[in-house]
């Protein structure tokens, strides 16, 4: 515990610590919880090989934290608990980058909320839906433009498509030949890989600040009442389109089964979840979305389910060297279970549409 203690001499200000603790169940990078005399706060290491511009990205969580903050001063709520905060160094640095390159930032810890990992019910999803609606909603306004893309390219799904085919012609580890059918199932998918792309080139869809990892496990609750107070990790905030952050909490919420399943017949995705789903997104960010990305909905929970199905079959390919995995074959069955997912929301492909497609 010694290198997070070091690095908090950077923040001075927050007075004498009493205790550092390991906190929360993020994988990507190293969270603690921090308790002193100024309060509590919460402390990362910036897996820098995941987010190589560091500055960038604090730049990005900034702007967009300091904009909630406002909207939610001018709605008259809750700005300590409805917006985390960025508490930058004494020096007014975002982070603080240590003697041996990690670096390190200090953000607000929410009282009196927590953060599930899974859906106990219904209203849980909708909860989360909801939250991840008011950040559009919130960020309305803002310009996407202004934002660093920290991950190039990171749901451009004809990209994806095309890193496919480049690891089943390279075909490094042997593998293609025992999964043709997933290959066939992809190529099967290419035209829709263009579908969203091809509206926002053409203006159809306007680019928005987007959140990209939009699961439950990134929401906070209110303790008391279970509603959702505000959204966190912003590390992969970019521009991007509405139906991307609708599509990945629909790929997330909307079924009964793990990630990786290896039975397939246990693999069901829920159209009354996508209901949910759509209603809680709807309920907050129904007001900013135009007439056209409330259409497109269902192709986001469809491409953000093919898109993920794509990388963890294309990462199989390689040899497993991007997603961890526990045991042989894990990301096959990743794949798969997206795929079959994909497969049963195109079999009630048209009771998805919106009620505007429908001609209700």
């Amino acid at each position: 515990m010694e290198k997070p203690k070091l690095a908090l001499r950077a923040w001075g200000k927050l007075g004498s610590i009493e205790r550092v603790s390991p906190f929360g169940s993020g994988h990507i990078n190293d969270t603690y919880l921090v308790e002193g005399a100024g309060g509590r706060y919460i402390l990362q290491r910036i897996n820098t090989n995941t987010f190589q511009d560091v500055d960038g990205l604090m730049q990005n969580i900034r702007l967009v934290t300091e904009f909630i903050t406002e909207q939610t001063r001018q709605a008259g709520g809750d700005v300590g608990r409805e917006s985390m905060r960025v508490i930058p160094c004494d020096d007014g640095r975002l982070c603080h980058r240590d003697e041996e390159g990690s670096c390190w930032r200090v953000l607000s810890y929410i009282e009196g909320s927590v953060c599930l990992q899974k859906a106990r019910n219904e209203q849980d999803l909708f909860e989360c839906a909801a939250a991840f609606g008011r950040f559009q909603r919130q960020l309305g306004a803002f310009d996407a433009s202004r934002l660093t893309e920290t991950i190039p390219r990171f749901h451009d799904t004809p990209k994806r498509y095309q890193d496919f085919e480049r690891a089943v012609q390279q075909d490094t580890m042997g593998r293609a030949a025992k999964v043709q059918r997933e290959i066939e199932f992809v190529r099967q998918h290419k035209a829709d890989c263009r579908y969203l792309f091809d509206l926002q080139q053409r203006g159809e869809l306007p680019l928005r600040v987007t959140h990209n990892d939009t699961k439950l496990n990134n929401v906070l609750l209110d303790e008391r009442t279970m509603k959702g107070l505000c959204v966190i990790d912003l590390d992969t905030v970019m521009p991007g389109l509405s139906a991307h952050d609708f599509g990945d909490t629909v790929r997330f919420g909307a079924n009964d089964c793990r990630e990786d399943e290896e039975d397939q017949s246990k693999v069901h995705f829920l159209p009354q979840l996508y209901r949910v789903c759509e209603r809680g997104f709807l309920s907050q960010a129904g007001e900013v979305l135009t007439a056209r990305e409330k259409e497109v909905l269902r192709w986001g929970a469809k491409l953000m389910t093919l898109e993920c199905g794509m990388r963890f079959l294309t990462d199989y390919l390689q040899g497993d060297v991007y997603f961890k995995i526990a045991r042989p074959d894990q990301n096959l069955d990743r794949a798969r279970t997206q795929f079959t997912l994909v497969q049963q929301m195109e079999a009630c492909w048209d009771a998805l549409a919106s009620q505007k497609e429908n001609g209700r």
